[in-house]
């Protein structure tokens, strides 16, 4: 476990940015447990995790905003999740910006979603920076508070390794069921 905490802590900025552009809680959440243990700056971690957070989701705006013929190959195939979008856009206005960064699935569709309205860029761009921020402010400190409790859990998990592939495809598999039961078709 030591051996993990320290390889972790070597190259922990680097895959927080990478793993926060694409909208990931799993890095904030370790980086605010290695901050528990010492070997890593809280502070850092979050404007880390804002930072490459605010410039993914722009950057899936962008995408959405002047490269639609790009993404018609990967919109054709998710239609139903891009309409559940602008269903929750509708419904919670500017509010889906904070929403979606908590929500597995909606992290990539949300962003390209507005992209391809005519939203405006700069209420785009301030409610995501603000957004980001919260969710990298809550997440690290609310896993650095929690980080003793997660410690444990994760050394439950490596002496019981059977276990954390059952949660992880329970948990996948409650995400696919409201994503089809969500996405299906009215008759």
């Amino acid at each position: 476990m030591e051996d993990i905490l320290s390889s972790l802590s070597t190259y922990g900025y680097v895959i927080l940015f990478a793993y926060s552009f694409g909208g990931g809680m799993i890095a904030i959440i370790a980086a605010g447990v290695l901050c528990y243990a010492g070997k890593m700056d809280l502070s850092t971690s979050i404007v880390v995790a804002a930072f490459a957070n605010v410039i993914g989701s722009s950057f899936l705006f962008y995408m959405g905003r002047y490269n639609k013929k790009a993404l018609i190959p990967y919109i054709r195939s998710h239609r139903r999740k891009l309409a559940l979008s602008h269903i929750l856009m509708k419904r919670y206005g500017d509010k889906i910006i904070f929403i979606q960064k908590f929500i597995y699935g909606l992290k990539t569709l949300v962003p390209m979603t507005i992209g391809l309205t005519k939203y405006p860029q700069t209420k785009f761009h301030l409610l995501n920076t603000i957004s980001a921020i919260i969710w990298a402010v809550s997440l690290g400190i609310g896993s650095f508070m929690a980080g003793e409790l997660l410690m444990r859990i994760a050394a439950y998990f490596s002496e019981n390794t059977f276990l954390a592939p059952l949660i992880l495809f329970s948990i996948i598999g409650l995400i696919w069921f409201y994503f089809q039961t969500a996405t299906k078709k009215k008759r």
